[in-house]
């Protein structure tokens, strides 16, 4: 039995937790797809240290009582995912340069002063753990052009990277005016290199085949309603592609199997979950991540 198997979380599984043990965190809503607890929790056993992080589910209309709440009880920093990214930032004290460019936060680190008081610092470490697995996966994003599926608070992380790697153009499609609107107005869009449109199955067919790169920054396809994918079925898939699916539960979703099955290339989620969560444990704690003990940890809850 592995080092992982045997201490899945520590101290935390392990009737451990004491006055000493520092609390960081996860907040979303829903929460049951997420392997973030073991991947932070076997990199804690594999340092040694005496950390926790847990779950936490927190609904839409609680997310500023929740991080008022994760500061006041003692906790070092949170996690924030779906569909909090955006509606976290006026939670919050400060935000460092880049996520306060595109408007995104997913995650935080609490600092204390001497007397304990807490202050609240959101950073992105989204679209450098983007950037990271898209180069992993083969594909150099600089003077290629992009679709991007989703201007939420993953599409956002996504634009920027794609924008500050030098990509010739980025279209990003979705069918909420408002999100498209906020998201130009916040990274100087309207005009190459950056467009939008509305998502439609015309407008997403013709846009990709004539695109370098797909990027899926929605939910689609995500456990449990495994079936979905953003390409319609009946319409062949562009072989030319590269296809990025930031979903990671299932691995390989439906959208992936689309476009494999086509003879596109397909990147999954995982390895851009664990580099922002590397990221992000670096952010808290000061020590180097144990990258390797993490991605082993996610394989190990998404394939039990």
């Amino acid at each position: 039995m592995t080092e992982i198997e045997n201490s899945p979380c520590s101290p935390c599984l392990r009737g451990e937790i004491n006055g000493h043990t520092i609390l960081v965190g996860l907040i979303a809503w829903p929460i049951g797809h997420s392997v973030s607890p073991p991947m932070h929790n076997a990199a804690f056993v594999a340092l040694g240290l005496n950390w926790c992080y847990v779950p936490l589910p927190v609904a839409p209309t609680q997310v500023e009582a929740a991080v008022r709440g994760a500061a006041a009880l003692g906790f070092r920093g949170v996690n924030v995912t779906v569909p909090h990214k955006q509606a976290v930032i006026p939670a919050l004290d400060a935000v460092a340069p880049d996520a306060a460019q595109f408007g995104a936060v997913n995650t935080i680190v609490i600092d204390r002063d001497a007397a304990g008081a807490p202050t609240t610092t959101g950073h992105n470490t989204d679209y450098q753990g983007f950037l990271g697995s898209l180069r992993q996966g083969g594909f150099e994003p600089a003077g290629k052009s992009a679709v991007v599926v989703g201007a939420g608070g993953a599409g956002r992380a996504v634009v920027f990277g794609l924008l500050q790697a030098g990509a010739r153009d980025v279209l990003v499609l979705d069918t909420q005016p408002q999100q498209v609107e906020s998201l130009l107005s916040d990274l100087g869009g309207g005009g190459a290199p950056l467009r939008t449109a509305s998502l439609s199955t015309d407008t997403l067919v013709e846009s990709a085949r004539a695109a370098d790169l797909l990027v899926n920054a929605t939910p689609v396809g995500m456990s449990p309603k495994v079936a979905a994918s953003i390409w319609p079925e009946m319409i062949p898939f562009p072989a030319h592609l590269t296809v990025f699916d930031l979903v990671y539960n299932p691995q390989e979703t439906q959208l992936l199997r689309q476009a494999r099955g086509a003879g596109a290339v397909g990147i999954d989620g995982l390895d851009m979950l664990v580099r922002q969560g590397a990221i992000a444990f670096e952010l808290w704690t000061g020590q180097p991540a144990p990258f390797d003990v993490m991605r082993a940890a996610c394989e190990q809850a998404l394939h039990p």
